[in-house]
């Protein structure tokens, strides 16, 4: 394994490699500014890149992204110093984790690893196959990603937002009809999208969109009812976010919106309501719904999130990170049972009770 790292200071490099040995790994490290990182890359190659978020001329993520296009399956991790989560946050595209400085070796491992992990997961026959007996999978949700980008723009007004959705106005339509539901309307109708974007706010018309082109399809799943799935999707999504909260609250509420979205793919397995399993020799829906947002290019974090929601003790992560809180609000709204051994070893469990009562709350207003 080869670790090119850009712009932390090298006199961490003794430290980190002694680590690495401790651990009996042969990974080989190499240093070097910012302005050396393409050649670099160009002359020996790497495995992974760890850059920092504003280490040189250019910003971390646009080397991250100049980077990726040479070399695609290299694991990208971008490092923060304390106060940036959010402006990072926006770089998820390009970096598949986020870690802070100065580069803890531990740290490194885990994330690494858990990159590969993923990506075994993915690159799994029987799910390669089973997805490839599909005739066509669901298109990237275009106008979420038009929407995503022109939000990026720190100019962007809700103006902007409205001429965009207005674009397609049979999903502008869904959205409308959405924004009036008992879930969000709170008693007054909303008559035009621009109006719907005020009111509302540009994050929640984000996951709106997203739910509606996600959740939208030509043909019916057997077993899939699409309007109670959405409406789970967004309460899952909303309620996600209030348990992890920070800057990482919003990649929570897109996975949470995601974590289902599997089941709209024909032949895999999942649990119908009356307890028995569909397809039963398929791939797990949610393993095959992560393959689908792969494909889409969605950050690694909600992809991985919504590959594990199901048993987020198998994550190698140890903290309580976004696939756990999307595991939490899925079992809660769904009526399934929360791993409460998972709970326990992030040290989340006293906070159960809490949370049971904000997803009632959540099912009451409906």
């Amino acid at each position: 394994m080869r670790i090119l790292v850009v712009g932390e200071e090298g006199s961490h490099a003794a430290e980190l490699e002694q680590t690495l040995a401790d651990f009996d790994l042969s990974w080989q490290v190499r240093w070097v500014q910012q302005a050396d990182a393409v050649a670099a890359a160009a002359a020996d190659g790497f495995d992974v890149l760890a850059c920092e978020l504003e280490g040189g001329p250019q910003p971390g993520p646009l080397l991250l992204s100049q980077l990726r296009a040479q070399h695609p399956d290299a694991v990208r991790i971008l490092l923060l110093e304390e106060g940036q989560d959010a402006d990072a946050l926006q770089a998820l595209d390009c970096a598949h984790r986020l870690l802070r400085k100065p580069l803890d070796a531990g740290e490194l491992i885990e994330a690494v690893e858990s990159v590969i992990e993923l990506r075994e997961l993915l690159d799994n026959e029987a799910l390669n196959q089973a997805i490839g007996r599909i005739g066509s999978l669901p298109p990237p949700p275009k106008l979420y990603i038009d929407l995503t980008q022109l939000m990026r723009d720190a100019d962007t007004t809700s103006n902007d937002v409205a001429e965009l959705l207005g674009q397609d106005p049979v999903l502008a339509a869904k959205v409308l009809r959405l924004c009036n539901s008992a879930y969000f309307s709170a008693g007054r109708v909303v008559t035009d999208i621009r109006a719907a974007v005020t009111r509302l706010g540009l994050q929640n018309i984000q996951r709106l969109v997203l739910a509606t082109e996600a959740f939208a399809a030509d043909t019916e799943v057997e077993g899939v009812d699409r309007e109670a799935m959405q409406e789970r999707a967004l309460k899952t999504s909303r309620l996600a976010a209030q348990l992890l909260g920070g800057p990482s609250a919003e990649l929570a509420a897109t996975a949470g919106l995601l974590a289902e979205v599997g089941k709209l793919l024909p032949g895999v397995r999942f649990k119908l309501p009356d307890g028995t399993v569909q397809n039963p020799d398929g791939p797990h829906y949610a393993e095959a719904g992560a393959y689908l947002l792969g494909l889409w290019g969605l950050p690694m974090p909600i992809v991985e999130a919504v590959a594990n929601h199901h048993r987020p003790g198998r994550m190698r992560t140890t903290g309580f990170w976004v696939a756990g809180a999307v595991h939490v609000a899925s079992a809660l709204l769904s009526g399934d049972d929360v791993d409460e051994h998972y709970l326990r070893a992030v040290g989340q469990l006293d906070k159960l009770p809490k949370w049971r009562s904000l997803s009632e709350q959540l099912l009451d207003a409906a």
